[in-house]
């Protein structure tokens, strides 16, 4: 088991090697969004792993948003296609939330080849600098 950090003592993403993955706050409920997000990409890629990471606690947007993520997904649907055609899959089925209220998505899609062949470690995310490269 990784255990990442993310510099707040309520916010800590534990990261399971292996089969699916469920990542939460420590300190409080799925979020709504994040649960779409988590059911639409579960459901569409059947997929291996699984990582949803709200990230929004390290903006300036006010407690409890739902507005950065990153996700992270293995699936064999990933097979043969290039990164940018994982990305736009990805996009298309977070079309909806991607309208409404999420402002930021990183993704990290590898099949399961790749995955295993990895050291499972997802680097955290740069703190956010306020905007137009502040």
């Amino acid at each position: 088991m990784v255990l990442i950090s993310r510099g707040i003592k309520s916010m800590q993403n534990i990261l399971r090697l292996g089969s699916l993955n469920v990542t939460r706050k420590m300190s409080s409920a799925l979020g709504v969004v994040e649960g779409t997000i988590r059911s639409k990409l579960q459901s569409a890629l059947e997929a291996k792993h699984l990582d949803v990471i709200n990230e929004s606690y390290m903006h300036n947007v006010p407690k409890g948003a739902e507005t950065h993520f990153k996700v992270v997904v293995v699936s064999d649907k990933f097979d043969g296609l290039p990164l940018i055609k994982r990305h736009r899959l990805v996009n298309d089925l977070l079309k909806e939330e991607l309208h409404t209220g999420v402002h930021a998505l990183s993704i990290i899609a590898k099949t399961p080849t790749q995955w295993d062949e990895s050291d499972k470690v997802v680097e955290s995310s740069p703190n956010c600098r306020g905007g137009f490269g502040k």
